[in-house]
């Protein structure tokens, strides 16, 4: 049997009070799940805070498809996403724009899901019908300002690269929403090290590159693979592998990878 994570390095990188930055759900257990219930086991108080509903993802072959395009998918993937919290030992959660993450004085708001399409190269691109109101899209300081009001004090910040990952224009809006919050708080960014795309991505101009932080999962593999099964609608686990909507066939990452940002 594989022995859990070593809890010490975990909680001297991440502190006792991480917060982990995602987009939509299924993103928090597909790139950090493990992670999260690791530093969960070793006693630390994590947050995930949500940027949308993912209302606009495509959904799975099957039963479920139906829910491609319509306004039930997005109660369906917050049930969804309650499930897999569970799953990781039930870190705090809360959505952008509402309470407790939402900037005191504004009223509650949706972020909704910009979208995105494949470009050329194989990355994501901007969709050319994103709403007024799409995460993408909102001002930068107000979804930064949310991000304060839930985080409390944090100890550091998790969230991805320049380039989100894979290019979804949400992804990287939450990129620069968590590089902002740890200079403001003067705390560690923890930039994930995306192991579905080939692209090195370069530190963002004027940062250090950093070093990067590995976490093998041993054990909590299981555990992230419930996660990750929870989301139903985005994914179907398949042996070592997970399935994307659109087929696209990945191992479930066993060993989970950051570069420390600032």
């Amino acid at each position: 049997m594989n022995a859990l994570p070593d809890p010490a390095p975990l909680v001297r990188a991440f502190g006792d009070a991480p917060v982990f930055l995602h987009a939509h759900p299924d993103d928090e257990s597909i790139s950090t799940g493990g992670t999260i219930a690791a530093l969960i086991e070793a006693g630390a108080t994590v947050t995930v805070l949500t940027g949308t509903r993912g209302e606009r993802g495509e959904v799975v072959p099957g039963e479920l498809h139906g829910l491609e395009g319509t306004d039930e998918l997005a109660p369906h993937r917050v049930d969804e996403l309650a499930a897999a919290l569970a799953a990781l030992g039930g870190p705090r959660h809360a959505f952008l724009g509402e309470a407790p993450a939402r900037a005191p004085g504004l009223p509650a708001r949706e972020y909704s899901d910009s979208g995105m399409r494949w470009g050329a190269d194989g990355f994501a691109e901007p969709a050319d019908d994103a709403a007024p109101h799409s995460l993408s899209l909102a001002p930068l300081g107000e979804v930064v300002d949310d991000v304060l009001a839930a985080a409390g004090r944090p100890t550091a910040v998790v969230s991805y690269d320049p380039v989100g990952g894979y290019g979804h224009p949400d992804h990287v809006r939450m990129h620069y929403a968590a590089l902002e919050v740890a200079r403001r708080l003067g705390i560690p960014f923890f930039a994930i090290v995306e192991p579905r795309v080939e692209a090195r991505v370069e530190a963002p101009s004027g940062l250090p590159a950093g070093r990067e932080l590995t976490v093998e999962l041993g054990d909590l593999v299981a555990t992230k693979i419930r996660a990750m099964a929870a989301h139903r609608t985005q994914l179907t686990i398949d042996g070592p592998d997970f399935v994307l909507s659109g087929g696209q066939r990945h191992p479930v990452a066993v060993v989970e990878r950051f570069r420390r940002v600032t």
